[in-house]
């Protein structure tokens, strides 16, 4: 095998298993300081999912929360908490939550820390740091961002914007499948779906970045995710299920955290920005559409196919690379609608009209569009959320 020339960045500590969220406090007092911002929604402390780890933490140092992160967080929101975080004299910031807490908190960490122009530090490797001591704690398993150095702000009214650099990175992420036991079906049918659209865009990406030790974790990732996903919607008190869902949703963040991620994301991101359809979904309503435009790319076909056994183990791979991948992508669309997903842009109430304007919003999502298997045009896009409708 011919290895190309690749950079690999990832978090630089990871704890898992049942109950970590509160066991791992002496370690992250030992590495954020005695002063903790602590970024949450006000849904989990309302079901009380973060109060053992707070009580345990305050018992060490202090502690500020801020619980005002919604999905698809503002920048006015990432702006509040970077302000409490300054009042507070935080040492270190905590994200506990969805990949939206996560997010707000690692811009807050960036800019507490280096005092930045957040303007300046949109795009790829334009943070220049340093950032505040960072610990992720998710309680959903489908962004990954635990493990990613990517983090996405709603700027204005529908805009989002990213900030993708490994300074953002954290010291720590911590697995605890036990704060997954509550996500109702249909969110962990969404983020699981997401999950995987991160592993098969990390595995098939084009960019130069791809490589061999993104492509086994999105391999792994698959078969964690294929062979829970249904069984933790199905019983979202299957421990072992949501342990593997969520140790897959991380291998799939550090796959695609290398391996940029593509179209499937970049399609979606109107589909959250405009009609505040959550990320997952968004994903998982353009998912064979964008994968079957792809598909007419032979080595974007031969990429699919080469995934489709891991995902599901019964498929005939003898058939050649066009009818694999072609089968694979049908039985994509057949999960999701198995696991009780929203199949057409329509049932979420999205007009048909607005294809028009996702389309050209769509082009704007450059840094991912240039990573597809197959250049999209505004053309295509418009098609493809045509087809989708």
């Amino acid at each position: 095998m011919t290895l190309n020339t690749f950079n690999f960045y990832t978090t630089h500590g990871i704890r898992f298993g049942n109950g970590q969220a509160k066991d791992s406090c002496k370690e992250i007092f030992k590495q954020l300081g005695t002063r903790i911002l602590f970024i949450t929604d006000k849904g989990l402390i309302s079901l009380g999912l973060t109060k053992p780890t707070i009580e345990e933490l305050k018992k060490m140092g202090s502690v500020e929360v801020f619980d005002d992160v919604e999905a698809d967080p503002s920048k006015k929101t990432l702006l509040k908490a970077i302000d409490a975080g300054k009042k507070f004299k935080a040492t270190g910031v905590i994200g506990f939550g969805g990949g939206s807490s996560m997010d707000v908190a690692k811009l807050a960490a960036l800019i507490l820390g280096s005092n930045e122009d957040l303007e300046k530090a949109w795009g790829v490797a334009n943070a220049k740091g340093p950032r505040l001591p960072l610990a992720l704690v998710p309680t959903t398993a489908g962004t990954g961002s635990e493990v990613t150095p990517v983090s996405i702000i709603t700027v204005g009214a529908e805009e989002k914007k990213g900030v993708s650099s490994a300074i953002i990175l954290p010291d720590l992420a911590i697995l605890d499948p036990e704060l997954t036991l509550g996500l109702p079906a249909a969110t962990t049918a969404s983020t699981g779906i997401d999950a995987m659209v991160h592993a098969i865009e990390g595995y098939s990406s084009s960019n130069k970045n791809n490589n061999v030790i993104s492509k086994m974790l999105a391999i792994e990732a698959l078969k964690l995710l294929g062979g829970s996903i249904e069984k933790a919607v199905v019983d979202g008190s299957n421990v072992e299920a949501r342990g593997n869902m969520l140790i897959g949703a991380m291998l799939a963040g550090k796959a695609f955290a290398n391996s940029p991620v593509a179209a499937v994301h970049a399609l979606a991101y109107p589909i959250g920005g405009t009609f505040h359809i959550s990320h997952g979904l968004s994903n998982s309503l353009v998912l064979p559409y964008v994968l079957r435009f792809n598909s007419v790319d032979l080595k974007a076909a031969k990429d699919y196919a080469e995934l489709a056994p891991y995902v599901f183990p019964k498929l005939d791979i003898n058939k050649g690379t066009q009818a694999v991948c072609a089968e694979f992508i049908d039985k994509m669309e057949d999960l999701s609608k198995r696991l009780g997903l929203p199949q057409k842009l329509r049932e979420v109430d999205i007009p048909k009209n607005a294809c028009e304007k996702m389309a050209s919003d769509a082009m704007k999502q450059t840094r991912l569009l240039v990573n597809n298997p197959r250049e999209v045009t505004e053309k295509d896009a418009f098609n493809i959320y045509q087809s989708a409708w």
